[in-house]
């Protein structure tokens, strides 16, 4: 795989909770959001390469795996008579719970070369939220520079240090400002290899991987994780969005501290590279046709944390599923409890996951202990989870650092009317009456698989909510019906024309003709970009191209939107946001941001990014997994027996075929090009092809 080169000016390499953030050039500099990172907190800001007193000039660079990036530059001619450059540098960059960098000085030239390597190193151990923040904090001196650069952090017993060793050379110099100085010499024809390895410890300790100078391509060839299925496609870019989608998933996949071997997928790179409850169970429902295991990992982890009491100061509440974890010695500097419970969308989806997990095919062994932990979540629906009995989920912020928002588009102006006034708490979003409908149906057929009482009172609550939420969302403008995105605190509905209805479409919570109305919306031009679905319709006031939720363009949104369009038959809508991401994605060098702007592409050549967009993000690589399943229509049900396609048509590509895809106990091949041929091993399902 060549590495990637494209107009953004930042590179992130990240392997589950340790990431780097560079230059395009590779260098690591200070002043902004650049660093290395482990578990929140920042241990280098600077890691920047000189030679001869100059920065190398680079020619390009950029990722090679989610964990890997290369950068190439030179050194300008040295004599005046030259014209072509002779000494090439090749930066090769590692992550791997700290960082292995191999800097390789090529000397093409007729001559011997002598270069005076420097390197810049320095730390302000900022927390994760400082970075983003903004906030300057003071540097802090290394302790040590004998044999390694050594900093640590000077205050009291919590334990934050990081070491810098070289290797490659006999004579590196290390001074007290954090310079590294290395004469080398380098024959005419030959290159020279320096190493450099950078140890992060903390709280949890040093787990440093063995590593070895000139050990680049040996040590990066192991990879962890189950063997994936293969995407192939006649549309090249689509191909390559999901096998970038499918490394940067693994590349995110965390193992859980309280019982390693159970894996989640950690949010995103930089902000939230940590357990979600809402991030990590889309991304692990999205991915389930490629990665059941991270589904079942996904749900012990936050069942392990689910809610057993009330705490307003942290908003956990019995059933309840966490909206957010924080580790690492730096958490006392978060804007938010290090075990956050403010989401009132996670617990009806932690269902969901469960009932879809089971479904697939996850040995019911795996999910039978899940099932007292499901029973808790549907009974918060009906507790907690709707405080004032009116039948809606409902958030309004208890403690006084909590969310004001608590959906997935929790900032803090996220939930508008259509004249752009802010909606006031309590909040019943669209979406999660939809989720609560899946929960309590999917919920019911746990039940009743596994021999518990309540699921015919479910099933009945599911029909009265269907009921509920027909009488008192729908909204009506000059283009017809469509369902508002909340009822504020005296049950108006909240009007806006907003991304959020795309997501009842998966429910099942519509009916045909409401469905209908709703993939018209989606597809018009006030919300369709042409490079995927806007937050909020160009329409409405507090419409912004670059606000974070009122007018962008988020692609697991959009992916959601087209799987739940194809779903209920609404293959126009479908087909135009699955194309608009796939457009996209060349941009972005097919690793799709967590947002973008919501500029419409008849305006601009390329999307427009968001200045401090996560990248990678779980649920925008899981996105481009979904849209798989959404174009084969794909459903698998193991329990039933029964392997259901439903191809996307009009077709998006000529053809597309899925390779080594686990269900139950064994794989199934689909090949779909006009015609759809299903190749099963250790697996004897019923398959029906229901063609629009």
């Amino acid at each position: 795989m060549n590495p990637t080169v494209g107009p953004l000016t930042e590179v992130t390499c990240v392997r589950r909770d340790s990431f780097v953030v560079s230059g395009p050039d590779g260098q690591i500099l200070p002043g902004g959001d650049l660093g290395v990172y482990v578990r929140d907190a920042r241990f280098l800001d600077q890691f920047e390469l000189r030679v001869d007193g100059i920065e190398p000039r680079p020619l390009a660079g950029g990722l090679v795996d989610a964990d890997r990036a290369v950068f190439h530059g030179y050194l300008p001619p040295s004599r005046d008579h030259d014209i072509d450059p002779a000494v090439l540098i090749t930066r090769r960059r590692l992550v791997d719970g700290g960082v292995h960098e191999e800097v390789v000085f090529a000397n093409n030239g007729e001559v011997a070369v002598e270069l005076s390597v420097e390197v810049l190193v320095g730390t302000d151990f900022a927390y994760i939220f400082d970075v983003r923040h903004g906030r300057r904090l003071r540097r802090i001196p290394p302790v040590n520079t004998a044999g390694a650069l050594v900093f640590a952090r000077p205050d009291g017993d919590e334990r934050l240090q990081v070491d810098v060793t070289v290797d490659g050379s006999e004579h590196p110099v290390v001074g007290a400002s954090g310079l590294i100085h290395i004469p080398i010499e380098v024959a005419s024809g030959q290159s020279r290899t320096i190493c450099f390895d950078l140890t992060a410890t903390d709280v949890y300790g040093t787990s440093p991987p063995q590593r070895r100078c000139n050990g680049f391509h040996t040590a990066i060839s192991v990879t962890a994780g189950p063997s994936l299925p293969v995407v192939r496609c006649s549309e090249s870019a689509f191909a390559r969005l999901v096998s970038r989608s499918l490394d940067d998933l693994e590349g995110l996949a965390v193992d859980d501290p309280d019982a390693p071997g159970d894996r989640f997928a950690a949010a995103g790179s930089p902000w939230f590279l940590t357990l979600f409850g809402r991030d990590s169970i889309w991304a692990a429902l999205m991915a389930l046709p490629f990665d059941p295991g991270l589904a079942i990992g996904t749900l012990r982890a936050l069942a392990r944390r689910q809610g057993t009491r009330d705490d307003p100061d942290t908003e956990e509440a019995p059933g309840k599923i966490l909206h957010e974890v924080r580790r690492g010695a730096l958490t006392d500097r978060g804007d938010l409890p290090p075990n956050y419970y403010g989401s009132v969308d996670a617990t009806p989806l932690f269902v969901v996951l469960a009932h879809e997990a089971w479904r697939w095919g996850v040995p019911p062994a795996q999910i039978e202990p899940l099932i007292p932990h499901v029973e808790a979540a549907l009974a918060w629906m009906t507790s907690d989870g709707d405080p004032d009995g009116d039948g809606f989920l409902e958030y309004a912020r208890q403690g006084g650092r909590g969310l004001a928002n608590q959906g997935w588009k929790d900032s803090g102006d996220g939930i508008r009317f259509a004249d752009g006034r802010h909606a006031t708490a309590p909040i019943a979003l669209a979406e999660v009456q939809g989720y609560a409908y899946a929960a309590a149906r999917g919920g019911a057929d746990l039940l009743a698989a596994f021999d518990r009482p309540g699921a015919e009172h479910w099933r009945d609550w599911a029909a009265a909510m269907a009921v509920r939420f027909r009488e008192h969302f729908w909204v009506h403008d000059d283009r017809g019906p469509y369902p508002a995105v909340a009822l504020d605190a005296d049950n108006r509905p909240v009007d806006s024309v907003a991304s959020n209805m795309g997501h009842l479409l998966f429910t099942g919570i519509l009916d045909r003709e409401e469905a209908t109305a709703v993939g018209n919306r989606l597809r018009g031009r006030d919300m369709d970009s042409g490079w995927g679905l806007r937050t909020l319709s160009t329409d409405n006031g507090g419409y912004n191209p670059l606000s974070y939720h009122c007018g962008s363009v988020w692609p697991h949104d959009t992916a959601i939107g087209a799987w739940g369009a194809a779903r209920a038959g609404q293959d126009k809508a479908a087909l135009a946001l699955l194309e608009g991401l796939v457009r996209a994605a060349p941009s972005f060098q097919y690793r799709l941001p967590e947002l973008f702007a919501g500029v419409p592409s008849g305006t601009s050549p390329d999307p427009v990014p968001y200045p401090t967009a996560c990248r990678p993000q779980a649920w925008a690589a899981a996105g481009a997994l979904l849209l798989v399943r959404s174009t084969l229509g794909l459903d698998v049900d193991v329990p039933a027996g029964r392997i259901t396609l439903r191809p996307m048509h009009p077709a998006p590509f000529e053809w597309l075929e899925i390779r080594g895809m686990p269900v139950g106990e064994g794989t199934v091949d689909i090949r779909w090009d006009g015609r759809i041929s299903v190749a099963q091993h250790g697996t004897d399902l019923v398959v029906d092809v229901v063609h629009r």
